[in-house]
């Protein structure tokens, strides 16, 4: 383990890297990719948690639990208990799997785990109704998405993208349609597996 992640119960980080041994040695014995964990790295967890600290949002979205590694560093981030993480998960069986991990890391009283479509979701979502969204699901619905995951995003909201450097190719047309929205600013951060930062500017 690379350092220590100061502010985190030890038992609750060990649980992380115990999560994080299990997803990568999952994911390298299993074929498909439903049964893959795809969990993000451990340095871009705590770099998220720190944001999240910094940020204390009101409102946190997480599209892509799996088996909740990166819920968990997201649940320790938030201090206070007015502040709402919501996580989804269209999987059952990876649902299932987080909410044991949740139970475990004594976070579930935190979380709020719904098992359906993101793109549902997002359309009944209210407007500017979220401070912080992390996206990592399936690339290929992500243009889709755009015009909601900027509507339900808050003025000077934080949406971080997964998979930006890894996985580039598929985000092509995502991040041409993000370039072209007003009111958006991005950087990549070669970070872990790559994380695309679009804060809305505007609002």
């Amino acid at each position: 383990m690379k350092g220590r992640c100061r502010g985190m119960e030890r038992e609750r980080e060990a649980l992380l890297e115990r999560l994080k041994r299990f997803g990568e040695e999952n994911d390298a014995r299993v074929t498909d990719r439903a049964d893959k964990m795809l969990n993000i790295t451990r340095d871009t967890g705590l770099l998220l948690w720190m944001v999240l600290r910094a940020m204390k949002p009101a409102q946190v979205l997480e599209i892509g639990t799996s088996n909740g590694y990166s819920t968990i560093w997201w649940a320790d981030a938030l201090s206070d208990a007015a502040q709402e993480l919501v996580t989804l998960e269209i999987n059952p069986k990876k649902a299932e799997l987080a909410r044991r991990n949740f139970k475990e890391a004594g976070v579930e009283s935190r979380v709020t785990l719904l098992v359906e479509d993101a793109g549902s979701y997002l359309k009944r979502a209210p407007t500017e109704s979220v401070d912080f969204l992390f996206l990592d699901s399936e690339r290929g619905e992500y243009v889709g998405w755009w015009p909601d995951l900027q509507r339900v995003l808050a003025p000077r909201g934080l949406l971080v993208v997964d998979n930006a450097v890894d996985k580039a190719a598929e985000l092509v047309a995502f991040r041409e349609r993000v370039a072209a929205t007003a009111g958006v600013s991005e950087v990549l951060v070669p970070i872990g597996n790559g994380e695309l930062f679009i804060q809305k500017t505007a609002g």
